[in-house]
């Protein structure tokens, strides 16, 4: 009978712990901490699609288009308008080929996308005043990167956790009380802002990319402190 006594009171004592624990005085607070960062990567998206000449003299119907425009054309057209732009082959990578339908009865008009790795904001205005819009279904920003970006996740992190630990010293203050050490720490899902930017091909204001683009994440950890007398 001795073992199991002893296996009951050891299990009381736990028991007593951690009650003990829960009962202790602490209070739990949220800090969070946004940083922006300046892109050395961006993803520029473009999509080119075949198309009929006489969609654009004006007067031909749907039924009277004949002369097709190959994919092949028009994707040489783009490499040399982004070469043209400063762009390097080896930042050009296919990201999808389809089929378009069009309309019923007619051809199928070949798709191709292209995600194109750029350095800086200005390009895009070069690629879009060079560029022959005729072959273009759509131009976008996709995905902006920072090679340094584990080292700001790090930053924001730690400034969100400096930023708990001040407010809860502040308000166990305006209580008379002291903040005493960190109990537990809890990292949430941190939220990160994609700019995201559509380019209408077909405008005058196609190259209109004066203003600033950033990365922005947010960071937010919620951090439990004791507090004493």
């Amino acid at each position: 009978m001795k073992p199991k006594l002893l296996a009951l009171a050891l299990l009381m004592l736990a028991t007593l712990s951690l009650r003990a624990q829960d009962n202790g005085r602490y209070i739990e607070v949220t800090g969070t901490s946004e940083i922006e960062v300046v892109p050395d990567k961006i993803h520029y998206l473009i999509e080119i699609r075949e198309y009929f000449e006489e969609e654009f003299d004006g007067k031909s119907k749907p039924e009277e288009y004949s002369t097709k425009v190959a994919l092949s054309t028009i994707e040489q057209g783009l490499r040399k308008a982004l070469a043209e732009a400063g762009v390097g082959p080896n930042a050009i990578r296919t990201q999808e080929i389809g089929d378009y339908w069009r309309q019923q009865g007619l051809d199928f008009l070949v798709s191709k996308k292209f995600d194109v790795t750029l350095t800086d904001f200005n390009q895009i205005n070069d690629i879009v005043k060079r560029i022959d819009t005729k072959g273009i279904q759509s131009m976008r920003i996709g995905e902006l990167e920072n090679n340094d970006m584990a080292a700001y996740h790090r930053k924001g992190k730690t400034e969100a956790l400096k930023a708990a630990q001040r407010k809860a010293a502040y308000l166990v203050e305006a209580m008379g009380k002291k903040l005493g050490g960190v109990i537990r720490i809890v990292e949430e899902d941190s939220q990160g802002a994609m700019p995201f930017a559509q380019s209408n091909v077909l405008s005058s204001n196609a190259a209109s990319f004066d203003f600033f683009r950033t990365i922005k994440n947010r960071y937010s950890i919620v951090a439990r402190f004791e507090i004493t007398d």
